[in-house]
């Protein structure tokens, strides 16, 4: 049985000079460093751009003033402790406030700062909010990563929402398959618990997180598969990140590879502007125009995500660009109103996020608060 050792300290990777870890260090107290020797073995340490590296390692440029901790503004949305109910046939749960591993990218990084207290450890609250919201036809387990809970621990939430009716799908966010495989080929209880729960009426769904091809490892691709067999599906999602994945070739190779192993690609997200993200960053039309040019590269089943922000509104897509406009729409609103709305906006290559499109509107060329007309 292989069980990799996490590593959360940056003293405790050799491969880093005292240099490096002097520098490091100082990211590593404002924002939690972890990890794990099975991910630490895909880095090349050859190269200070890999990036398998830049996912996990902390960066300097971290601690940049930009952005916020909670640019979505989830709280907004919480109705019970850990749970938010921003959509309104889908409910998340907060269930856990520690991770495989913490992408250096995250947008709920304030969930690993000293005094968070998101995260419910009781969830019954939640449970009976969703029991009385008939609407709610499906739940995401989030955190944190669910699948660093023991699996009776997961088994006891997963247990509790298969008893309600109107819950028809069960979500599960996790970077486990790519972080540590081994979670799941060293326990074949877990794979038994989802086989129970993951019915041909009521499906579990396994959101994962592969942000680079190099991540589908071997064990990952085995772990994958497991997870299939034991009749979850399985569907992978990942922002657009400088120096992991905005090069074309890249993308198309993991929208490529994951079609080859039946996980296609469900959403790709624009990153948000979060409180020590800047080298991530990627503008929106250049977002665009990477994801236009892998989709190129694909067949028709590699091709089928969407290219989204996760605003506070909803979840708005960007569209298409042409003749110096860019039009994006609500693929997701928080706001039923809101539901399809489509904007035009003159095009901004330096724009980062959809505010940065509305924060430059003329207010009086504005038609109504959220259909824009291009002048």
């Amino acid at each position: 049985m292989i069980k990799p050792k996490y590593v959360t300290k940056i003293k405790q990777i050799p491969s880093l000079n005292l240099e490096e870890r002097a520098k490091l260090q100082k990211v590593s107290r404002r924002f939690a460093f972890r990890t794990n020797e099975y991910y630490l073995s895909l880095i090349n340490w050859d190269d200070p751009n890999d990036p398998i590296r830049r996912l996990v390692i902390p960066n300097p440029e971290e601690l940049k003033e930009w952005g916020d901790l909670d640019v979505s503004n989830e709280s907004n949305y919480t109705v019970a402790p850990g749970l938010e109910h921003k959509y309104e046939f889908t409910a998340l749960l907060l269930v856990n406030d520690i991770c495989g591993g913490f992408c250096r990218f995250c947008f709920r990084k304030r969930l690993f700062l000293n005094e968070n207290d998101e995260v419910a450890r009781d969830i019954s609250q939640g449970l009976e909010y969703i029991k009385k919201h008939t609407e709610i036809n499906n739940v995401l387990l989030t955190g944190g990563d669910p699948l660093l809970l023991s699996t009776r621990k997961l088994e006891n939430i997963i247990r509790q929402l298969r008893q309600l009716d109107h819950v028809r799908i069960i979500r599960i966010g996790t970077k486990i398959p790519a972080f540590n495989p081994y979670r799941i080929l060293n326990d074949s209880g877990l794979l038994e618990m989802l086989e129970k729960y993951s019915t041909p009426r009521k499906k579990i769904y396994i959101m994962v997180h592969f942000n680079h091809p190099r991540e589908l490892t071997a064990p990952a691709v085995e772990a994958i598969f497991r997870l299939q067999k034991a009749g979850t599906i399985i569907v992978n999602q990942t922002p657009l990140l400088r120096g992991i994945n905005d090069d074309p070739d890249v993308l198309a190779e993991s929208m490529n590879q994951l079609s080859y192993i039946g996980v296609p690609p469900y959403y790709f997200f624009q990153g948000r502007p979060t409180l020590g993200n800047k080298p991530f960053a990627v503008p929106v039309e250049e977002s665009l125009e990477i994801f236009n040019k892998a989709k190129m590269k694909c067949s028709g089943l590699a091709k089928r995500a969407h290219l989204v922000m996760s605003h506070f509104t909803g979840k708005i897509e960007i569209v298409g660009k042409t003749n110096g406009y860019t039009y994006f729409h609500y693929h997701r609103a928080a706001n039923p109103e809101d539901k399809g709305r489509f904007f035009v906006f003159r095009s901004n290559p330096n724009a980062y996020w959809f505010d940065d499109y509305t924060e430059a509107i003329d207010e009086h060329s504005i038609l109504n608060p959220f259909l824009k007309a291009a002048q």
